[in-house]
C-alpha cells in the first residue's frame, strides 16, 4: 500500500512530505494478520508544527480527540485453531505491535475487547462477522463501513480468506453506565 502524505511550506506552498510504501507489522504468531499504523494525531492538530513520522506510541488507543489511521488484515478464524498455534506467543506479540488494544482482548472469551474510541472502519476485501454482546453478529463484506461507538465487540473471519480492513479511531471519553 503507498501512502501519501502532503504538507505546507513556511510560505504556503503545498508539498508531498512523504509517498512510499507503507510499512506494516507481519505478525509471526499470527499467521496472515498484518498491522499498519498509517497516521495519528494528537487531540488537537497543528498545521504550523513540522511534521514527523507518527510513533507507535505507548497505546494504538487515541488520547480523547486524537486520531489513528490503520489497516488490519484479519486472518481466517481457522488459523487461531491450527493445533501448531501459540496463543500466549501470539499474545506477547500482540502486545507488543498492538498496545493499548492488545490489554483490553478478554481473557474468558478470545477476541472480545472494549476501547474508549469511535472507530470508522471499512471493509477494503475479504468479509468479517461483527460480534457483540450475547452472541449477536453482523456479515460484512468488502464496501461495507462500521461506525463502532465505544461497544464489547469481537471481529471474527468465518471465510476462507484475509479480511483487510481500514480504520479510524478517535479517542473518547470512557464510557460510564447511568446509575
Amino acid at each position: 500500500m503507498k501512502r501519501v502524505v502532503t504538507q505546507r511550506t513556511a510560505d504556503g506552498r503545498s508539498v508531498f512530505w512523504a509517498a512510499g510504501e507503507a510499512e506494516g507489522h507481519q505478525f509471526e504468531h499470527i499467521p496472515g494478520m498484518n498491522l499498519t499504523l498509517l497516521w495519528r494525531t494528537p487531540a488537537v492538530p497543528d498545521l504550523n508544527m513540522p511534521l514527523s513520522e507518527p510513533v507507535r506510541g505507548t497505546s494504538l488507543i487515541p488520547e480523547p480527540g486524537g486520531t489513528l489511521f490503520e489497516m488490519l488484515v484479519i486472518p481466517p478464524d481457522h488459523v487461531m485453531m491450527s493445533p501448531s498455534f501459540d496463543p500466549v506467543a501470539a499474545a506477547e506479540e500482540n502486545l507488543r505491535w498492538a498496545p493499548g488494544v492488545a490489554e483490553t482482548f478478554e481473557v474468558e472469551d478470545p477476541g472480545m475487547h472494549t476501547t474508549n474510541s469511535v472507530d470508522y472502519g471499512i471493509v477494503m476485501s475479504g468479509e468479517i462477522w461483527l460480534e457483540l454482546d450475547e452472541g449477536r453478529t453482523e456479515h460484512l463484506r468488502a464496501g461495507d463501513v462500521i461506525i463502532q461507538n465505544g461497544t464489547r465487540h469481537a471481529w471474527r473471519n468465518r471465510g476462507d480468506v484475509p479480511a483487510r480492513m481500514i480504520f479510524i479511531l478517535i479517542g473518547a471519553r470512557p464510557f460510564t453506565a447511568a446509575a
